[in-house]
């Protein structure tokens, strides 16, 4: 046991902690598509590259460095977290985890700085949830795959409009539909797994999309066959295969928070229904925007991984 004010439940730190190999690879998975849900929206400064300064290498930067930052501060709470409480401890605390260890470890009013840093953090929630979507549409509407109307862009703040306030509001209605018509919240904790399923599908295909685009350019060395060829085709094969396994993990009874709709999962019907519903639209935009829809694949200009990075953020 530690010394000081640790709880008789606390646990000294092991090594096979950070083993992912030592659980389950359904826990693996489970645990991986909520990481996915965590680290999502902190790419975002790719998202307004445009909008940033040294917006050539900038943001790439940022999001790496900002991604790395909240795998050490994770792994660093959670750790002494468990350190400090033990799993039970947490476990029977789930609902307000923040304020019972704060109150155990920083005591009062100190503990009230979690308070903060949790309102701090769904403040940044919810900006990393608007800013790429806004920005996706707005490139979609661009590209003409989509109402131009997505594509306005402010005069003053040079900031699209319709996609932010659009997403803004979908946000805000989906939230309130939830917290209204759920109010144990059950619903929510299901929504938030549910989202797993979305960004695993793009992420993917992202994923994807990198290795053919630079396909002609794989095999012109060691460094390229791997930075644009088989890491992103590994993370393409990493989150379709945590997509696959967790749509068969909450496809099983008692899998989600809340009660089944029809027999079907509550985070199988939100996750896969929301990409159900996408095919219709999809189809109607196809109908209606042909030229975009009927562009041939494209492929990196020769030389564009080697050119320098002012030249080749030109290309994108």
């Amino acid at each position: 046991m530690y010394e000081g004010n640790a709880l008789a439940s606390s646990l000294h730190v092991s090594a096979s902690w950070f083993n992912p190999f030592a659980i389950s690879f359904s826990a693996l998975a489970d645990g991986v598509l909520l990481g996915i849900f965590i680290y999502w929206g902190w790419d975002s400064g790719v998202a307004v590259n445009e909008e940033s300064e040294a917006s050539a290498e900038g943001p790439g930067r940022a999001a790496v460095v900002s991604t790395l930052l909240l795998v050490v501060t994770y792994v660093v709470v959670s750790t002494a977290a468990q350190a400090f409480g033990g799993t039970k401890f947490l476990e029977n605390n789930s609902n307000d985890v923040l304020s019972v260890l704060g109150t155990n470890v920083f005591g009062s009013p100190w503990d009230k700085l979690l308070i903060i840093a949790v309102l701090t953090s769904a403040s940044a929630s919810t900006q990393t949830t608007i800013l790429p979507t806004a920005r996706t549409t707005l490139s979609m509407a661009r590209w003409g795959a989509i109402p131009k109307i997505f594509g306005d862009i402010h005069p003053r703040y040079l900031t699209p409009t319709v996609s932010t306030l659009g997403m803004g509001a979908l946000s805000i209605v989906w939230t309130v539909l939830l917290v209204s018509l759920n109010p144990a919240q059950d619903v929510l904790g299901d929504s938030i797994t549910a989202l797993g399923f979305s960004i695993c599908f793009y992420y993917g295909f992202t994923g994807l999309a990198c290795a053919w685009y630079y396909r002609r350019d794989l095999f012109t060395s060691v460094r390229h066959f791997f930075l644009v060829g088989l890491l992103p085709l590994l993370g393409c094969v990493l989150m379709f295969a945590v997509f696959a396994k967790a749509f068969h993990d909450y496809s099983q009874t008692g899998a989600g928070y809340s009660k089944p709709l029809f027999g079907i999962q509550i985070p199988i019907v939100i996750g896969i229904g929301t990409l159900l519903l996408g095919i219709p639209l999809m189809l109607i935009c196809a109908a209606k925007y042909r030229a975009y829809f009927r562009r041939k694949t494209e492929v990196a200009p020769a030389g564009l991984l080697d050119a320098p990075v002012e030249h080749a953020a030109s290309h994108l």
